[in-house]
C-alpha cells in the first residue's frame, strides 16, 4: 500500500498528532489506558485506545462495498499503517469488528473464540487486568476514568455497594479510597472472578470488608433494607433479556425504579451514581422519589480523550 496516498496521509497525520498530545496528558494523570481516535475521518471508521503498550482498534460496522477478501487487505493495511504510526509492533494491535461502541449491553458476556491473554494497565496509581482479544469489551470502561476517581474520593469509611460492577473498577477505586465495606453484584460469574483478581492485584484482599454477590441486580435491590450502604454506583446495560435475569431490563423503562430502590437502599444524605449510555436517554425526574437533589454530572465526569465525543449520561443523585 502506497501510505503516500492522500488519505493515507491524512490519517496517518492525524493519528499522530492526537497521539502525540494525548499520551503526555496521559502520562502526566498517570494512566496507561486513553482513547486516540474516533471515527475522526469518514474513510477510517476505527475506535483506537491505548491498553499500556498495545492498541485496541474496533472497526464500526459500516456499508463499505468492499468484498471479503478487499476488505481484510484493507484493514491488514490499516494495521500496518497504525502500528507505524504508534511505534510498536503489529502483534501488539488488536483488532475487532463491532457494530457501535454500545457497551454495558448483555453482549458484553459474550466470549470470542480468540487465544489471547490478560495483561495489567495502570489507571490512577491502581492496577486493572484487560483482555483485548477474548470478550467484547476490554475489562475496563475507559469513559468513567473522572468518575471513578470521584467514587475513590467521597469512599472514605463509607459502605459503597457497586451495581452491574462489571470488572469492579468502581469497587476497587472505592476501596482503594478507605471504603469501610464495598459489595459488588454482577450476574456474571466470569466478571465477578475478573473482579476479585482485580482486587487481590491491588492486594485488596479482605474478604469480610469487600464481597462479590453474583445476582440479578433488580431482584438483589428488593432485598435491602434502608441505611444498607453510603454510596451506590448504579450503571446498568440499556438493554437485558438475560435468560438469568428474572425480567427483561429495558433502561429507559425501567430506570425510575432502579433508582428508587437504590435510594431507599441509603442511608442519610447518601449519593447514588446512576450512568447509562442509553443515547436517546431522558430522565424521568418526577417519578424519582426520595431525592433531595438531582445533578447531571456528565461533563464533569467526560475525560480529556472523550470530550466532544462521549454518548452516556451521568447523575449524581442525593438522598
Amino acid at each position: 500500500m502506497d501510505f503516500q496516498n492522500a488519505k493515507w496521509q491524512e490519517f496517518a497525520n492525524r493519528l499522530q498528532k492526537i497521539y502525540k498530545h494525548r499520551s503526555k496528558t496521559a502520562r502526566r494523570q498517570q494512566i496507561s489506558c486513553y482513547r486516540i481516535y474516533d471515527n475522526d475521518l469518514p474513510s477510517f471508521p476505527f475506535v483506537i485506545e491505548i491498553y499500556g503498550a498495545n492498541a485496541y482498534v474496533a472497526e464500526y460496522h459500516r456499508n463499505h462495498g468492499m468484498d471479503e477478501a478487499t476488505h481484510e487487505d484493507w484493514l491488514s493495511d490499516c494495521i500496518q499503517l497504525i502500528a507505524q504510526v504508534l511505534e510498536m509492533q503489529e502483534e501488539n494491535v488488536y483488532v475487532r469488528q463491532r457494530k457501535r461502541m454500545t457497551h454495558r449491553n448483555e453482549s458484553q458476556y459474550q466470549k470470542l473464540n480468540y487465544d489471547g491473554d490478560d495483561f495489567d494497565v495502570q489507571e490512577g496509581g491502581l492496577n486493572f487486568i484487560v483482555n483485548l482479544s477474548q470478550y467484547l469489551d476490554t475489562g475496563l470502561f475507559l469513559d468513567h476514568r473522572v468518575t471513578r476517581n470521584m467514587v475513590h474520593n467521597m469512599s472514605k469509611d463509607k459502605r459503597v455497594l457497586n451495581l452491574f460492577c462489571y470488572t469492579s473498577s468502581f469497587s476497587v477505586y472505592a476501596a482503594a479510597g478507605g471504603a469501610s465495606e464495598v459489595v459488588s453484584v454482577d450476574l456474571s460469574k466470569t466478571y465477578l472472578s475478573w473482579s476479585e483478581r482485580n482486587f487481590k492485584l491491588n492486594d485488596l484482599d479482605n474478604d469480610s470488608k469487600y464481597k462479590f454477590i453474583h445476582q440479578d441486580v433488580m431482584q438483589y435491590l428488593k432485598t435491602l433494607g434502608p441505611d444498607s450502604f453510603d454510596i451506590i454506583v448504579l450503571d446498568p446495560p440499556t438493554f437485558s433479556n438475560s435468560k438469568r435475569m428474572k425480567d427483561i431490563l429495558d433502561i429507559q423503562r425501567d430506570h425510575a425504579e432502579l433508582i428508587n430502590d437504590a435510594l431507599r437502599a441509603l442511608g442519610k444524605d447518601g449519593v447514588l451514581i446512576f450512568s447509562t449510555n442509553s443515547r436517546k436517554f431522558e430522565l424521568e425526574q418526577d417519578a424519582i422519589v426520595g431525592a433531595s437533589s438531582i445533578k447531571d454530572i456528565t461533563k464533569l465526569t467526560t475525560p480529556f480523550d472523550f470530550e466532544g465525543k462521549l454518548f452516556r449520561w451521568c447523575y449524581e443523585i442525593k438522598k
